[in-house]
């Protein structure tokens, strides 16, 4: 069963960059709870913590892509050492803004700094995947480990950084963030042997090859509506299990959804995949959609635990599928940069998920509240399926040269 993920882990290098992405994006899951829990002990406003943290998501979201079009440009390598270094000194300056008792707009403009200068290291893993990979069968597998790796990070991450901030203070927790994203972001940094090469326009070259707005346009709007449902399911459930006065089995409940999408990952990383992969991203977000219509109407939280394990099946394949198509799509020389605006349209659409479905549970309650991952789930499918596919990938020149070369 497990084959497939030992034949591309023996790769050369690709272990390494693989366990160190692992490492180096626990940050991902840490951060923002790490900037609530140090802001509201310090100053005692959730108010002020909110924004802080939605600062540095937001200015990460919209710098995203910027970032990584400068990777493609210049390399991982050179990119990702500065960026580290200027996001752990701006962090640290978040953490000294409060500590001091900066008021707004302080802190959020430094945390807005961090969060532009965050590396991407989710999208920087798999564009070595791609990378390593060329020419060779399992993209997919590699896709499949990757978001694995991701619901690892959020099962582990939060509960860390929660033990740390309470245990012994918040900062303790925010600063374990901190030194596990540089450290982690510098030893990736370091691994030459496995980077993808560097894509420059030169002259007489023309310009760099368009980026497939038509094909990858769908694909950030879809990536939005998944944003949406992600972030207002964590709010919903939080209401729901404190409406049935088990608030400590939110946290299980989100776990337990997960799981199921991890285990999903893992399962699919071993299948030998035929279908095409704008093909499986409508079967995979259509039936995702369809295992969230009960959950407005169940009452009984062990019920909803089943069904959200259910459901969590169906997360892992659509994200699988969302890059498998991106690497369709999008030219070599800009594949980073097409996975960058996908973790946009992820983030802008936690940050609206979440304000949303506050609204909704203020104004009719908690189980009325999952219309809203509902909606985003039907909007999801609905744009996949609306969505064309892909054609050739499209080369820069450059693109062509390197190929040639390599045969």
């Amino acid at each position: 069963m497990f084959t497939p993920y030992r034949t591309i882990l023996s790769l050369p290098g690709s272990l390494a960059f693989s366990a160190i992405g692992w490492y180096a994006r626990l940050p991902m899951s840490m951060t923002g709870i790490g900037l609530v829990l140090l802001v509201s002990a310090v100053s005692g406003s959730y108010g002020l913590a909110g924004s802080v943290a939605a600062a540095f998501i937001v200015a990460q979201a919209v710098t995203a892509p910027v970032q990584a079009r400068l990777v493609d440009r210049f390399g991982q390598g050179r990119v990702i050492p500065p960026l580290a270094l200027l996001n752990a000194v701006s962090m640290g300056g978040v953490i000294v803004a409060v500590q001091a008792g900066n008021g707004s707009p302080v802190p959020q403009l430094i945390a807005a700094v961090s969060g532009a200068t965050s590396p991407l290291i989710g999208s920087f893993v798999r564009a070595r995947w791609t990378h390593v990979l060329e020419g060779r069968p399992g993209l997919h597998t590699a896709f499949a480990l990757e978001a694995l790796i991701d619901e690892l990070v959020f099962m582990i991450g939060p509960p860390f950084i929660t033990l740390l901030a309470t245990s012994i203070s918040p900062v303790a927790g925010l600063a374990a963030a901190v030194f596990a994203g540089l450290s982690g972001a510098l030893l990736l940094a370091v691994q030459r042997r496995t980077e993808p090469p560097v894509h420059q326009v030169r002259a007489g070259q023309g310009r760099k090859p368009a980026l497939g707005w038509p094909n990858l346009g769908p694909l950030v709007v879809a990536s939005a509506g998944l944003g949406v449902l992600f972030g207002s399911a964590e709010v919903v459930v939080v209401a729901v299990a404190s409406e049935g006065g088990q608030r400590a089995l939110s946290g299980v409940l989100l776990g337990v959804w997960a799981t199921g999408s991890m285990l999903a990952a893992l399962v699919i990383g071993t299948l030998r995949l035929r279908t095409p992969p704008h093909v499986r991203l409508r079967v995979s977000a259509a039936v995702l959609a369809v295992t969230l219509i009960p959950m407005p109407f169940i009452g009984h939280l062990g019920i909803l635990g089943v069904v959200m394990f259910l459901a969590g099946f169906a997360i892992s394949p659509t994200l699988v599928a969302v890059m498998a198509v991106i690497e369709r799509t999008v030219p070599a020389s800009r594949l980073t940069e097409g996975m960058a605006w996908t973790h946009t349209g992820v983030a802008a659409g936690v940050a609206a998920g979440a304000a949303i479905a506050g609204l909704v549970v203020d104004a009719a309650g908690g189980r009325a509240g999952f219309f809203v991952p509902l909606v985003a789930a039907v909007a999801t499918a609905l744009v996949t399926l609306a969505g064309r596919a892909p054609g050739p990938r499209v080369s820069s020149p450059e693109d062509a040269s390197l190929a040639r070369s390599a045969a």
